[in-house]
């Protein structure tokens, strides 16, 4: 490619229509991956978190220790210690208020820790519509600037009296540019997504399968003081 048919000059060269379509669609793709490198860091610390939650949860250390130093410091926890405290919190509350009804009990913790779940996971898919948001429309934005470029294109050969390859290739590689870009923006997009969907769906599965987990340890232990995780009261 010579200088005339570099990237830079097509674009520089490009219509004031196609330039503003590239220019979105390269804010585009900063935005996109500056989201894929805070959800990479994000998702890696909450899996972190939690691991490190759940070896100590099944270490066999009372619930109530556990409980306190996680209302000590709740955000310095992960999703899985304030589930746990969501529930805990809400065990006790139930048991200061002398209600001895077993399924009253079970389900008010339940109830409570499905809350504080759809809470995290509210969190923890912040930013992810937006990267199935870039990954679909950007190649339709590029088509447009393409389009829109090779209609311009066309107009100014309009008054020429002989067309040949050489007039026609530069604009229309001005307009295949913007094609490129919307094609550089979408692509990461949608792979990070479907990388992060799946790791999401993970954590919402081990999520789950705590709160679960979790309740059967709580109802091994009403009537009593809820001891550690792995020593059923009966």
């Amino acid at each position: 490619m010579n200088q005339d048919l570099s990237i830079i000059q097509l674009v520089l060269h490009a219509s004031f229509v196609v330039q503003i379509v590239m220019a979105l669609l390269l804010l585009m793709s900063l935005a996109s991956w500056t989201v894929i490198f805070g959800k990479f860091f994000g998702l890696g610390r909450v899996r972190g978190l939690n691991d490190e939650f759940e070896r100590e949860f099944w270490s066999g250390r009372n619930l109530n220790d556990l409980y306190t130093l996680a209302s000590d410091s709740p955000r310095k926890g992960g999703p899985m210690e304030r589930i746990f405290a969501s529930g805990m919190r809400e065990f006790l509350k139930l048991r200061e208020r002398r209600v001895n009804d077993a399924g009253a009990l079970l389900d008010g913790a339940r109830r409570a820790m499905r809350a504080s779940f759809q809470r995290e996971m509210d969190a923890v898919e912040s930013h992810l519509a937006f990267l199935a948001s870039v990954g679909s429309v950007s190649p339709y934005i590029g088509l447009f600037g393409t389009v829109w470029g090779i209609m311009h294109a066309f107009t100014g050969l309009a008054n020429l009296q002989q067309v040949t390859l050489a007039t026609v290739a530069p604009g229309i590689a001005e307009a295949l540019v913007a094609t490129a870009i919307g094609l550089f923006a979408a692509i990461p997009a949608v792979v990070a997504y479907n990388r992060y969907a799946r790791d999401i769906d993970r954590i919402a599965i081990k999520l789950e399968t705590f709160i679960e987990e979790f309740s059967n340890i709580l109802h091994r232990n009403i009537g009593h003081a809820p001891g550690a995780p792995g020593q059923g009261i009966h």
